[in-house]
């Protein structure tokens, strides 16, 4: 048994020696006993002839506490969204033996961050990081861009461009959602109903997902659609504000309004307060995420929920096996997503 090219050792390069995955042999680094005794011989046979034994060794990959660590990396606010799916990732990796570390990044002006988002990457590279798991990012430059350019593997949570072979991926089925958020309002009665997305990221694959789930449901209920209908904003709270005061301000405002998340949604209830309109009885309102702010709403939000912490567990272990030098079973891996009808819903009554 031998680790190839006389290089280093790394944990991904022990694992592969072994036949097993990083997962295995940090449980073996932490004396964990869920690993059989032919399999743990092996791996510490590796471990002792390439000098790569014991807790807190100062061995690349590991933290102080010898565990292997997987950076995750999210871009701006800390929404409920990214905490979702941070809750899922450090899940999996608490049963995987995994530290995860967590990067708040600024998104690099065009054109004016390739040299620091590479000297990011390098620097994630030397502190040992096993893999990188990248949450809603654009695969065309910045920060996503010297990734995948990079030493490290690599994993992708909702992509803002469409898949690639080249970068492994997770997601959810959009397309879907919007189809059944839309499908749920005119099933109530409603045939005026508005979409407000993502203006921020237009062509994003996960918003223009939505959307055509919206239209596709609109066209097979034989509803020509309304161009003043569909808003764009950030995707926050204070755009369904703005975007959804410009539609229920309109001389024949929708009796119903999707959201292309749940703080839009929220800010769009908020809107329909300010011009006391109650929700539902005279606009209803459906989100998308079902992050706990859906919950706390008043009335609550029927929304669509992706499984965002089903989302992150399956974004860590994709990354560990592609860090063991594994193929994943598809390079893109999409979760169903399913309606949660709550309070936020009625038939039209204008």
């Amino acid at each position: 048994m031998s680790v190839p090219n006389g290089r280093a050792p790394t944990l991904a390069s022990v694992a592969a020696s072994a036949g097993v995955s990083v997962a295995t042999v940090s449980k073996v680094l932490n004396g964990r006993d869920d690993v059989g005794a032919e399999t743990r011989a092996r791996v510490q046979a590796l471990l002792e002839q390439h000098h790569y034994v014991g807790r807190g060794s100062g061995a690349a990959g590991l933290a102080p506490d010898g565990r292997p660590t997987v950076e995750l990396v999210v871009h701006g606010e800390l929404s409920g969204y990214f905490l979702n799916v941070l809750e899922g990732v450090l899940d999996a990796g608490a049963d995987a033996g995994v530290t995860v570390a967590v990067s708040v990044r600024a998104r690099p002006k065009p054109g004016a961050g390739g040299k620091r988002s590479s000297a990011w990457v390098r620097n994630l590279a030397k502190l040992g990081r096993i893999a990188v798991i990248d949450v809603v990012d654009d695969l065309r430059h910045g920060d996503l861009s010297a990734l995948i350019r990079g030493p490290l593997p690599l994993v992708v949570i909702d992509p803002l461009n469409l898949p690639r072979r080249e970068v492994n991926s997770v997601g959810t089925t959009n397309f879907a959602g919007g189809l059944v958020a839309t499908g749920h309002l005119l099933s109530l009665g409603h045939s005026r109903i508005a979409y407000v997305g993502a203006e921020a990221a237009p062509a994003a694959a996960y918003n223009q997902a939505r959307m055509h789930g919206y239209r596709a449901a609109l066209a097979t209920a034989g509803i020509a659609e309304t161009e003043a209908y569909v808003r764009r904003g950030r995707s926050q709270y204070e755009d369904g504000i703005v975007e959804g005061g410009i539609l229920l301000d309109l001389a024949q405002p929708p009796t119903a309004v999707f959201a292309a998340t749940d703080e839009t949604a929220a800010g769009v209830i908020e809107a329909a307060r300010l011009r006391k309109l109650r929700v539902p009885e005279d606009v209803s309102v459906v989100g998308f995420d079902d992050t706990p702010i859906a919950r706390l709403l008043s009335p609550p939000l029927t929304t669509v929920r992706q499984p965002l912490r089903e989302m992150g567990r399956v974004a860590l272990l994709t990354a560990l096996r592609v860090a063991a030098g594994e193929d994943p079973a598809s390079y893109h891996v999409e979760l169903a997503t399913e309606l949660v009808v709550r309070g936020s819903t009625a038939p039209p009554t204008r």
